[in-house]
């Protein structure tokens, strides 16, 4: 399909249509025939340029997503599972959600993005680069960037750990790629190397917390701090008819349905809203049409609330949508249209199951007091949150391909830097803000820890959906020599930071931060000559 802009522009439309190769598995809109059919060819510019818009727009709209409704609904389960605080045997709770339960929320749009872009053998190379260029940027400039923001004594014991297993991951997914495939037992390895990871993570801690005699020891200086001040979080709809004491009245009242639902399917605050900035305005303004259609198909479970965020007439309507959410985005639709018998099509089906479902649960339920049962909610909030997590990710990796085609760009460049730089934007600014607030060792135990959930279950499960009983392969042919400047360059950085950060007794300052950076800056000038054509491997 690169093919297409080496043609006379009156054939591109054509040759689309025409190319097998330039169609597009799953998602809703075909961008490759909207950017050569419908747009003339003068218009190639505006056509771009609503794509790139677009794209930013997918990115918040995986943020959003992920960060109010995925990672809310994943914790809420955790606790109804007996999964948090120290309600298991040797409080070793605290660390098994950490690199589950929030490792899965904080990772779900790499991860998912890998399992989409895996999908098809045409843009793998996308999912390579951006599991390993989102490697590259967190272990170099995010870290670098606490270190620079907040010199710090890093924890010694979880930062061997994770960079050793962090290896290891690279070091497997660099035989896989020299290989060009991965089979189903490689596949189980990466999955069973992430199992081993999270036995050893608590078996550790569970080793310190023994030999410190108190099951809730104060951080030692290998272990990372909690912290206790974090910042005032943003509210969503669902909790925005909240008031403080001096808003609260004397006397309750009950309220009634209607204005249950439209306070809680208000995304705006507008006591916030009146105090912030200009520029928090602009961004929330983009934001406020993606959180009113999550907050109509996604309900949200909140443990610390008394009422469990409750909202009766909101979470009757959310057992229509949802599963109307999931059987029309689940295959592109592909489902949900199916008619069966050639007469009824399932989502006329889940209509009517789910009014039925709706209006009995409206009827014996109050506004007042969750049912005992409120809890499924919350798996019905990951499921549906989860879904649209999926149809974002696989517009994203859609357009990306376009934008490649368009500009004759290798996947794997599109990887490292517009899928990377996206999905990691998120853990960079809350990173950064931890470690102004005064927790860089927390932050910096974040940048290697969180990214081997990212590389172990985004290549190993995302592999493994694709495999079937007739081929159970994958095969990983690197689109460009880039591939292995993106493997050797994390493994380098990797073998940098285990190397310097013992010598430096773990005390990391400024000198360490910038040499983070200055690689960084290296390795992409390195990367886009290399993807250029101006160096050449052999």
């Amino acid at each position: 399909c690169w093919e297409v802009r080496k043609h006379n522009s009156s054939e591109w439309c054509h040759f689309i249509r025409s190319n097998p190769d330039c169609r597009l598995d799953g998602g809703f809109l075909d961008y490759l025939s909207g950017v050569f059919c419908v747009f003339p060819p003068r218009l190639l510019p505006l056509a771009v340029t609503l794509y790139a818009l677009w794209l930013l727009y997918l990115f918040i709209i995986l943020g959003v997503t992920a960060e109010k409704f995925f990672c809310p609904n994943l914790s809420a389960i955790s606790t109804n599972l007996k999964l948090s605080h120290n309600v298991a045997v040797f409080s070793l709770t605290s660390p098994l959600h950490g690199v589950t339960f929030l490792a899965f929320g904080n990772g779900a749009p790499d991860v998912f993005s890998a399992v989409v872009a895996f999908s098809d053998p045409r843009t793998a190379g996308l999912a390579i680069g951006a599991i390993f260029g989102a490697g590259v940027f967190v272990t170099t400039v995010v870290a670098g960037g606490i270190a620079l923001v907040k010199p710090f004594t890093a924890a010694s014991r979880p930062f061997l750990r994770d960079v050793i297993f962090y290896m290891a991951a690279v070091f497997l997914t660099f035989v896989v790629l020299y290989l060009g495939r991965i089979r189903l037992g490689e596949a189980l390895g990466y999955l069973g190397l992430y199992v081993f990871y999270v036995l050893t993570v608590v078996l550790c801690t569970w080793i310190h917390r023994r030999q410190r005699g108190d099951g809730l020891a104060p951080p030692g200086p290998w272990e990372p701090e909690m912290p206790t001040d974090v910042e005032e979080p943003e509210p969503s709809g669902t909790n925005s008819g909240d008031y403080g004491e001096e808003y609260r009245p004397l006397l309750p009242s009950r309220e009634t349905s209607l204005r249950i639902l439209t306070t809680a399917l208000s995304p705006l605050d507008y006591r916030k809203w009146r105090r912030k900035p200009w520029y928090w305005r602009l961004f929330k303004a983009f934001k406020v049409p993606v959180e009113l259609v999550l907050l109509l198909t996604v309900p949200i479970v909140d443990p610390d609330k008394d009422d469990l965020n409750w909202k009766r007439p909101l979470n009757c309507l959310h057992i229509l949508t949802s599963p109307l959410l999931c059987v029309l985005t689940l295959k592109s639709g592909a489902y949900g249209l199916y008619q069966i018998q050639g007469i009824f099509p399932v989502w006329g089906l889940v209509t009517l199951v789910a009014s039925a479902l709706a209006l009995i649960i409206f009827i014996t339920t109050s506004n007042e007091e969750p049912p005992k049962y409120h809890c499924v909610f919350a798996f019905l909030g990951f499921l549906a949150s989860a879904m649209w997590i999926n149809a974002a990710a696989t517009e994203l990796v859609n357009i990306l391909r376009t934008l490649g085609i368009i500009f004759q760009l290798s996947n794997t460049v599109l990887g490292l830097t517009l899928l990377a730089w996206g999905n990691s934007i998120g853990d960079t600014f809350s990173d950064l803000t931890m470690a102004r607030q005064g927790y860089p060792r927390m932050a910096f135990s974040a940048c290697f820890g969180g990214i081997i959930f990212n590389i172990l279950v985004g290549v190993g499960l995302g592999c493994l959906l694709q495999m079937t009983s007739s081929q159970p392969l994958v095969k990983l042919e690197p689109d460009s020599p880039l591939v292995w400047v993106l493997a050797g360059a994390l493994g380098l950085s990797l073998v940098f930071s285990f190397m310097t950060v013992p010598a430096q007794c773990f005390q990391l300052g400024k000198a360490y931060g910038i040499c983070l950076i200055a690689y960084y800056l290296a390795f992409l000038c390195v990367a886009l000559l290399t993807e250029f054509r101006v160096i050449h491997f052999s």
